[in-house]
């Protein structure tokens, strides 16, 4: 289990970045602003190339590397989701090395809490259903209207071909 400082009955919500966990992010801090809880907001990572191998190989400025890169996901993932950290909140912000379905499940360990997750499918779903002592709250991400999809994809099509010449 993991220590935040903060009592039972906590919101705690995975960010990974994804337009799921960013819709996670958005149901989070709702959640934590009706229920007057507490949010704790993790960042779950792990070496590329797996723990074992990290382990045989150990690159101690990689590994400083990942942790501000999972930093750097946290803050992006307020700022896009709610336009930065909530001022009204109570917020802890947690970068955690380790797989996500674990750490999740150790942080929101008391019967009080509620996990956030965004997505409905995958290992990280999976584990936190089997493992988890505290409600789950999935959250979907949102289909992308053809109307907004038009537009993101328009700047993509007016870019000119994307083949080069050599003379």
């Amino acid at each position: 289990m993991y220590d935040d400082g903060f009592r039972a009955g906590r919101v705690v919500v995975g960010v990974s970045g994804s337009p799921a966990s960013l819709a996670a992010v958005r149901s989070a801090v709702d959640q934590a602003r009706r229920s007057g809880r507490a949010l704790v907001a993790v960042v779950a990572w792990e070496p590329p190339e797996g723990e074992k191998l990290y382990a045989r190989w150990p690159d101690h400025a990689w590994a400083r590397h990942w942790h501000a890169e999972a930093r750097a996901t946290l803050a992006r993932a307020f700022e896009e989701a709610v336009g930065g950290l909530p001022p009204d909140l109570d917020v802890a912000l947690r970068v955690v090395r380790g797989r996500p379905g674990p750490v999740l499940v150790g942080l929101a360990a008391g019967p009080d809490d509620l996990l956030v997750i965004g997505g409905h499918r995958g290992p990280v779903h999976r584990y936190t259903r089997r493992h988890a002592w505290c409600p789950i709250l999935t959250v979907p991400v949102r289909k992308i209207a053809r109307a907004e999809l038009r537009a993101l994809l328009r700047p993509v099509r007016g870019a000119g071909n994307c083949a080069t010449s050599h003379s």
